[in-house]
């Protein structure tokens, strides 16, 4: 007799499947993570940009010392800082940058005060558009070093004609982007504001000024750059203080690290220019909805 088992009896045999592996738990970033990804990011946007001017001034330290350029016209960077630091240490160059300084900011100034009235009324008013916009073509045509002659015949040799050529050289870049400004705000907003009952003062004051301000300071930051490059030319004739003069006299009297101190004094201050209006430009514009957060 069989002593198997019937089927019925028997155990059902269980399928058994691979296990899953272990998943990993998700890692949510603390406080500590997140601060540090940030600081990482600040980092990374402030040598990034200066990475290119290493680059630069390593070039130019070791460009002569290896015989690439002649060291005497073109001295190590390390020498032109140690004449930096002289010429600092002695007030020369504190003196030379207050002159420099005192003549470009007051020309400017009257520019910026000038212009960009002027320019709201040309964009805004068809009648004073067509009464000033000939004067103003054949001016601003016209290159700010080509007058400083007549500038110099006409007001002199002093402060006085520095400061006009200034202003000249400065004014047209701060007008005509004052103009492209108020031209190019969105009708839209105009309509809408005067809907809402605005005054003419209101409107220039909440509608036109602040949508205009980006190309008012796009023209403003081209004005502060060519205030120095007018400037050191116009100070290079007649002058006896100031970054030109003793950019010449340095050259004149073959002091070549005087004359590279000099020219990286007035690069400083055009870095310190832009970043001041940059600065200016995104208080005034806070507004604005940048495009990381759109």
């Amino acid at each position: 007799m069989s002593s198997a088992v019937p089927l019925l009896d028997r155990p059902a045999e269980v399928a058994t499947e691979p296990p899953e592996p272990a998943r990993k738990p998700v890692e949510v970033p603390t406080g500590l993570s997140r601060a540090a990804s940030a600081t990482g990011r600040v980092l990374y946007r402030v040598f990034k940009p200066l990475l290119a001017i290493v680059l630069l001034l390593g070039a130019w330290e070791l460009a002569p010392r290896f015989g690439v350029v002649d060291e005497v016209f073109l001295p190590p960077f390390s020498v032109v800082v140690e004449a930096f630091v002289e010429l600092a240490a002695n007030g020369q160059l504190g003196e030379h940058v207050s002159a420099s300084l005192t003549r470009s900011l007051t020309g400017f100034s009257i520019a910026l005060v000038i212009a960009v009235p002027v320019g709201i009324a040309i964009a805004w008013y068809q009648p004073v558009s067509d009464f000033l916009n000939p004067v103003l073509e054949l001016f601003r045509n016209t290159a700010a070093l080509a007058l400083l002659p007549v500038f110099v015949l006409i007001l002199g040799i002093g402060e006085t004609s520095k400061i006009a050529l200034i202003g000249f050289a400065t004014f047209f870049p701060i007008l005509l982007n004052t103009i492209t400004g108020v031209r190019t705000v969105d009708p839209l907003l105009v309509k809408s504001a005067v809907s809402l009952g605005f005054s003419p003062l209101r409107l220039f004051q909440k509608v036109i000024l602040p949508a205009a301000i980006p190309s008012i300071f796009t023209g403003i930051r081209m004005a502060a750059a060519g205030s120095i490059l007018v400037l050191i030319a116009a100070e290079m004739i007649g002058a006896r203080a100031g970054l030109g003069y003793l950019i010449t006299a340095a050259q004149q009297n073959f002091q070549i690290p005087q004359m590279y101190a000099g020219i990286v004094a007035i690069s400083l201050i055009g870095l310190g220019f832009n970043f001041a209006l940059v600065a200016l430009e995104r208080r005034l514009s806070r507004w604005r909805t940048s495009p990381t957060n759109a």
